[in-house]
């Protein structure tokens, strides 16, 4: 068994590659793997999930719009907002996918309580609510029992682009950051205390900080 855990720093990226990364990791990993949390800055980009209709985009613009292979519907990603994908050997870890979700959802929950933020999570819609608003939604993959895609906590962003969508393909839902709320205020402080939150969840004995992509999970374009 490999209880190392790699959190790996991407800084500002485009999503195409990262994401063609995270597919290319989970294919070539096996049973030695570590796990890895790949934290990231998108440039603005609609992502249309799995199940995603046409319908929820409403006036997309001059974002670009990408159909991919996670579940759930139309998000937007974009710069001030903290992205966390999911790499992990969910059977080794012996963590079913609706248990994975959860954990990831309470580990915002329980982050933002540091800042005496109620939030709560929705069985109905996956993500993380304060008040009935959205601050952070949520999406994954599971391939050969592993886990990719993961969080997106809005910090402190320019919220315009969710008006041109209806968010996770919910209608009459407000999109909030924590900036806001008197939450974390920078990309920085809010992706670290996710991380110590959901690294403290878990039973990883060797923690290891990287930066950027290895070449070997970036495929050739």
């Amino acid at each position: 068994m490999n209880d190392t855990l790699i959190i790996r720093n991407l800084g500002r990226q485009p999503y195409e590659p990262v994401w063609h990364a995270m597919q290319a990791f989970t294919d070539k990993r096996d049973e030695t793997t570590a796990d890895e949390l790949w934290v990231v800055e998108h440039d603005p980009v609609f992502t249309q999930g799995q199940a995603g209709k046409e319908e929820h985009l409403l006036a997309p613009g001059n974002i670009p719009v990408i159909q991919v292979d996670r579940g759930g519907q139309v998000t937007y990603h974009g710069p001030g907002q903290v992205v966390i994908y999911f790499l992990l050997d969910i059977r080794r870890l012996k963590y079913g996918v609706r248990q994975l979700v959860n954990r990831i959802e309470q580990t915002v929950v329980d982050m933002l309580a540091d800042y005496q933020v109620e939030a709560a999570a929705r069985r109905d819609a996956p993500g993380v609510y304060v008040s009935g608003d959205k601050v952070c939604s949520l999406g994954l993959r599971i391939r050969k029992g592993c886990s990719f895609h993961g969080l997106a906590l809005n910090v402190n962003m320019d919220m315009e682009p969710f008006a041109r969508i209806n968010p996770c393909g919910l209608t009459g839902i407000k999109m909030v950051q924590t900036k806001d709320m008197n939450g974390p205020q920078t990309f920085d402080e809010a992706a670290n205390a996710i991380i110590n939150h959901f690294t403290d969840a878990l039973s990883y004995s060797n923690i290891l900080q990287q930066t950027g992509l290895a070449q070997d999970y970036v495929k050739a374009s």
